[in-house]
């Protein structure tokens, strides 16, 4: 059986993520039925970037499904520096059963993929941040609706890896998924022509605009991220110039849905991308979307080790 990687969401048929959404909801319902899950297993977790939320979750998603988890630092690493990012993969490959990294070009883990004979899990790249949309789907299916389709999401801010992740997710499920940022924040062309065509099949709808109202209004969801992720701080000035109308508050939230829901990846900067109020009020599900790393990582886990 052919190796299967997660590098992109897309790399997800439709039916296979509502079944991973399935699976993952089984094991936040059930956990104590899924501990011998990976038994025998070892997963190696690479950070070349700092986390909170990928590294603990991962980590305990691997030991609670009775795997061990192998956390190394970039550093630690021959990764692109004395050895070709392929070899690493190759070598890794003779050790462990799946590699997860969280890293800074797609690139990077296209190459480690391309040398690897075991699954290869994206944590997050500037390109996209795939295991975080699992979450937000699951959340969504959790608070707004089981059935996603027709659900209408709208995110506002830098038009990211996140926004990437979420355009593609949410297209796969047949949602109306909308992204509002400035000219020169919004999401990468390509990706959104991806999320169009797919959509296409899947009776969703996929808006890019940079007026808060047009993506706010009615939405179920409202959902945004920092406006300055890691590796642009020299830049955080601007951007908070620039991003400073695309901050969810109450003003935004009234021209949602009645029953709107608030979600952010976190970490949060409250009182720039999100209001205190907002952030901290019966609307947020935030904890819950932290949690679901956890949940859907863990299904996403047993599936890939299940294609070997």
């Amino acid at each position: 059986m052919a190796v299967r990687d997660y590098l992109s969401v897309d790399d997800l048929s439709s039916r296979e993520l509502t079944d991973l959404l399935d699976d993952a909801s089984a094991m936040k319902a059930k956990p104590d039925q899924h501990t011998d899950a990976l038994i025998g297993r070892h997963v190696a977790l690479v950070f070349e970037k700092p986390s909170t939320r990928t590294r603990v979750s991962m980590e305990v998603a691997v030991t609670s499904l009775g795997g061990h988890a192998v956390v190394l630092r970039g550093d630690e690493l021959q990764l692109g520096r004395g050895e070709a990012i392929e070899d690493t993969g190759r070598v890794l490959s003779r050790y462990v059963d799946a590699i997860a990294v969280r890293t800074f070009g797609q690139d990077r883990l296209e190459a480690l993929a391309a040398g690897a004979t075991i699954p290869v899990i994206n944590l997050l790249s500037d390109r996209s941040h795939p295991c975080q949309a699992l979450a937000d789907l699951l959340t969504m299916q959790e608070h707004v609706t089981e059935k996603l389709s027709g659900t209408s999401v709208a995110y506002l801010g830098d038009g990211n890896n996140v926004a990437h992740s979420l355009l593609i997710a949410g297209a796969k499920v047949g949602m109306d998924v909308r992204v509002a940022s400035p000219s020169g924040y919004q999401p990468d062309r390509d990706v959104v022509q991806r999320a169009r065509d797919i959509a296409a099949h899947t009776d969703g709808k996929v808006i890019v605009t940079d007026l808060v109202a047009e993506a706010a209004e009615g939405a179920d969801v409202l959902y945004t991220d920092v406006w300055t992720s890691m590796g642009q701080e020299n830049e955080s000035d601007e951007r908070a110039e620039i991003l400073k109308g695309f901050r969810i508050d109450e003003s935004v939230v009234s021209v949602a849905s009645p029953n709107v829901k608030v979600m952010h990846c976190l970490p949060a900067h409250r009182g720039e991308e999100i209001s205190a109020e907002v952030m901290d009020g019966p609307r947020s599900v935030v904890w819950d979307q932290a949690e679901n790393r956890l949940h859907a990582q863990k299904a996403l886990l047993v599936w890939l080790l299940a294609q070997q």
